[in-house]
């Protein structure tokens, strides 16, 4: 029985990164001889086991072959006879393809550490073409290794393609493309993500709605980039540089969906795109099941970012339309991830990346001076139920006018 470092903390140690999580793969052992050695198995798939001291992942070597379609359909073998070869070349890359023992001896037999000095992700074998979801977890090591410039091999690339071609990524569900997709996001270049999913041809297939953005264009005076989907990626950067959390980045990919729908004989003019896109915004979020708080702020963000850019033009009546539909009241984190990505979309143009948004502390600030609205007072003259809400509304209204007054005067 021997035990082995695999995958990322191998990856990462050889890199001069933070390890992080450690993946072991157990050589010559049973279920049996697992169990007796008091570790907890988990996972129904495949052999895992819990360290009894420790909680850390152990998995016996195994095979896997092809059974059916989509992330899940493989059968597994594990058994004593499977080797630390055998086990490795089911991995997807061969910088992930890559092991060593307690005394730091690394095994090696696909050559990753050669690809990580030359920064390729390049796959092991063609058994990398059998698991779609591959796809995205190559796409999403670009993003993350980017900045230490690594790029995909042109023949990964290939075999990408022919996946994106087979249908084989509808196979995939929602769960496990929306947790590939988040961390993908969350990484340090995330649009980098979203542009390797377009060379091989897996944005149309996943996210046709961004697809569309890709040769649309936009006024050269708002948007020196000019082209939507250029624009995305750049929205998408300035998230990533600005330390933005899920909830942001993902409004920032979406926001603009509306403008793939406006007809080419409006270009490069998107009237009405904020509201157009709701509908495509609704539908990327129930395809991947998205969480709560990435759907509302994605759909709040869609529909009001040009509300955001406007701010200091905003009549106060339309300024406290927008604080109501935020309910800055109760839930004043999201209007500020609201001002976040609409701070990323104007950041997010060609020259203009450091330009100052005056716009945030604006509506912070109205948000300050709507919400200093006492309700007591009111209480007190006898107001209650929808009168009490008028009331409370005339007087908030009152507050903003008087903030515009003073912030723009």
């Amino acid at each position: 029985m021997q035990v082995y470092k695999v995958g990322g903390a191998v990856r990462d140690r050889l890199l001069g990164l933070p390890v992080t999580d450690v993946d072991r793969v157990v050589v010559g052992a049973t279920t049996e001889e697992m169990l007796a050695k008091g570790f907890r198995p988990v996972g129904a798939d495949f052999p895992v086991f819990l360290h009894p001291k420790t909680g850390e992942e152990y998995a016996l070597a195994r095979t896997e072959r092809k059974s059916g379609r989509g992330y899940g359909g493989f059968t597994f073998y594990a058994s004593p006879e499977v080797t630390l070869e055998e086990d490795l070349i089911r991995r997807d890359l061969t910088i992930n393809a890559m092991a060593e023992d307690d005394q730091l001896n690394l095994t090696d037999p696909y050559h990753g550490q050669r690809d990580l000095e030359a920064r390729i992700l390049r796959h092991v074998s063609p058994a990398f073409a059998e698991d779609p979801l591959r796809v995205l977890r190559v796409a999403r090591f670009a993003a993350r290794y980017a900045g230490l410039g690594f790029t995909v091999a042109d023949e990964t690339m290939d075999l990408m393609r022919q996946l994106s071609e087979s249908g084989e990524l509808q196979a995939l569900t929602a769960e496990r493309s929306w947790k590939e997709i988040s961390r993908a996001l969350m990484e340090d270049h995330p649009q980098v993500f979203i542009q390797v999913l377009r060379d091989c041809g897996a944005l149309k297939e996943l996210l046709p709605e961004v697809e569309a953005l890709f040769g649309v264009p936009q006024p050269e005076t708002h948007h020196p980039e000019i082209d939507t989907g250029l624009h995305t990626l750049s929205v998408l950067e300035q998230s990533a540089q600005h330390k933005q959390p899920l909830t942001v980045r993902w409004a920032c990919l979406l926001h603009d969906l509306g403008k793939g729908l406006t007809p080419e004989d409006e270009w490069p003019r998107h009237i009405a795109h904020e509201h157009t896109g709701l509908k495509l915004i609704k539908a990327v979020n129930e395809r991947f099941k998205v969480p709560k708080d990435c759907q509302e702020l994605a759909l709040l963000a869609g529909q009001y970012h040009t509300h955001g850019h406007r701010a200091l033009e905003l009549k106060a009546s339309t300024l406290l339309e927008l604080l109501q539909s935020f309910d800055i009241y109760r839930r004043p984190q999201r209007f500020e991830e609201f001002i976040a990505a609409c701070e990323m979309d104007a950041r997010g143009r060609k020259g203009l990346e450091q330009r100052s948004y005056p716009q945030a502390d604006y509506l912070r600030g109205a948000a300050k001076a709507a919400r200093a609205v006492a309700v007591q007072p009111l209480l007190e003259q006898g107001f209650k139920g929808p009168e009490l809400g008028e009331a409370l509304k005339r007087e908030r209204l009152k507050a903003l006018k008087a903030y515009k007054e003073a912030a723009t005067a």
